[in-house]
């Protein structure tokens, strides 16, 4: 069952690299500008502190994502 870290808890360059790996996961396009990926993590950064975005442990695969407040809260509940 997964359940929701406490973004607090871990290990600022844990988390870091958490939040890099999140941003950069799946190619995404922005549209005509790219966006640095400094500025993404930062962005996320800022969606956990605000509690629009969680960092969720997968008991059942052993891993570790962030996810944002809809897809999390369908996580855990499932």
């Amino acid at each position: 069952m997964p359940l929701i870290v406490p973004w607090k808890d871990i290990p600022t360059d844990t988390l870091d690299n958490l939040i890099e790996e999140f941003v950069t996961r799946d190619g995404t396009d922005y549209g005509d500008h790219e966006i640095a990926t400094s500025t993404k993590v930062e962005q996320v950064r800022q969606q956990l502190k605000q509690g629009d975005a969680f960092v969720v442990f997968d008991e059942a695969t052993e891993s570790v994502s962030v996810m944002g407040k809809e897809q999390a809260k369908e996580a855990v509940n499932s």
